[in-house]
């Protein structure tokens, strides 16, 4: 550990990786102290990572990377951690005056537990744990009905949201104002990522940019993978390389298709965090008794993108090979998963799970079991996209498929997994069998 005479608040990096607007380093910087700023690459979420070449970690190491070159030219630097948190605050309280640790609330099942162990450290050290909302516009606590329910459908809940919503609710917290107070001390060494056990993937981390023209023009692209109509904001957003409140900001100046976006995460979080059992089983509890095909050649078939439906192989291809899959199609190749295939969403969330840079529990979970027909959505089961109806509707010229699918028009392709006349018929009569047996 690097030597420090004097007392420090620590500030916790999580989800929340930049000097800008940002409401728990504001805060930190506002406390009469300086400001360690800390990360910890969190084993106890390393270990469930079965790739090692893993882009969400690359991403994560080349932020930091980016974020320790601003705090070095300010005379100060990233002290960066590996290991469990408690074990790293153990150590910390030793060999530091801490006075207060200072973070950004996360609502995550894990991220609430930790923190609370944390919490209980600290106390018995009588050292301050201060925690702010960042990461969100409103709390899920904020967001009620008037019985003080959750809303268990967006409507009413983004109907809610826009009514309490005011420029104050995404004014900024002026955080770069004040990094004078942050602590000098020598450049610190951040690990490498192959001390990690992880390699490079050869992504290269950018600053977030906020394309206006993108943002605008939202409503009438987003559909349609060809374009370059998505903000590729959603990685940015997942580790807060980029404040929500300036997103919000935009948002309500130039695009409501795009605010929703956004409520929609916000949504899914108060969901997650009012209805944890959902991680592990469907929000609709009759739904537990589908009776899944689960045939493991046909999911292979899928991950790999060899199904014989294109747009659901150029989705699974631009995945597999960039971590990122266009809106629309996630749609599409979730519910070919879950209805033509009839193969539990969570098979299918695991495997998003691992590859797609900008996962998020909550979304990604949300978003699944609306594919699947047992999340909280106002639809019925009996919504299932026909895949080559939504690439007929949504890539009609095939450029986003040829991209993808170099040989479509060979020998080579695959024939269909399913017909889907058949399979449609096969998953309404499952579906129908499994929630009706009480």
């Amino acid at each position: 550990m690097m030597k420090i005479n004097s007392a420090v608040v620590v500030f916790w990096f999580r989800r929340d990786l930049r000097l800008e607007d940002n409401a728990g380093l504001y805060h930190a910087l506002q406390s009469g102290c300086k400001v360690l700023p800390l990360f910890i690459f969190d084993t106890n979420i390393l270990s469930q990572l079965d790739d090692k070449s893993d882009r969400r970690v690359d991403f994560i190491h080349q932020a930091l990377t980016a974020l320790n070159r601003q705090l070095e030219a300010l005379g100060s630097s990233l002290i960066v951690r590996t290991g469990k948190p408690l074990d790293i605050f153990k150590q910390l309280v030793i060999d530091l005056d801490v006075k207060a640790v200072y973070c950004n609330r996360d609502y995550e099942p894990y991220a609430l537990e930790r923190d609370q162990a944390i919490r209980n450290l600290l106390e018995k050290k009588q050292i301050e744990f201060k925690s702010f909302k960042d990461q969100v516009i409103f709390e899920a606590d904020e967001i009620k009905k008037s019985n003080g329910e959750p809303y268990t459908v967006f409507t009413p809940f983004s109907r809610i949201w826009k009514q309490k919503l005011t420029t104050e609710s995404y004014s900024p917290y002026p955080s770069e104002k004040s990094l004078d107070q942050l602590i000098h001390i020598d450049k610190q060494k951040i690990t490498e990522l192959e001390e990690l056990g992880y390699h490079t993937t050869g992504f290269t981390y950018s600053p977030p940019a906020l394309d206006k023209n993108v943002i605008s023009n939202y409503d009438k692209t987003r559909d349609f993978p060809a374009l370059d109509g998505s903000t590729r904001l959603s990685v940015h957003i997942r580790f807060g390389t980029v404040s929500i409140r300036k997103l919000v900001s935009l948002a309500t100046e130039l695009n409501e298709t795009w605010l929703n976006e956004l409520i929609w995460r916000e949504f899914f979080m108060s969901i997650l965090f009012h209805f944890p059992g959902v991680e592990k089983h469907s929000f609709r509890k009759h739904y537990e008794n589908i009776a899944w095909r689960n045939n493991e050649q046909d999911f292979e078939r899928w991950c790999e993108g060899k199904t014989g439906y294109p747009m659901v192989d150029a989705g699974m291809r631009q995945l597999n090979e960039t971590g990122w899959m266009h809106n629309r199609v996630r749609m599409v190749t979730a519910s070919f998963l879950t209805k033509h295939l009839l193969i539990d969403w969570r098979w299918g969330e695991a495997y998003f799970a691992g590859k797609l840079m900008d996962y998020d529990l909550a979304a990604n979970n949300g978003n699944w079991q609306w594919a699947a027909g047992c999340g909280c959505d106002a639809a019925p089961y009996f919504r299932i996209f026909n895949p080559m109806e939504q690439a007929k509707r949504f890539d009609p010229e095939l450029k986003y498929i040829r991209r993808w699918v170099k040989e479509l028009d060979t020998f080579e392709y695959p024939q269909p997994v399913v017909e889907h006349t058949f399979a449609r018929q096969r998953a309404l009569e499952t579906y129908k069998a499994g929630i009706n047996e009480r």
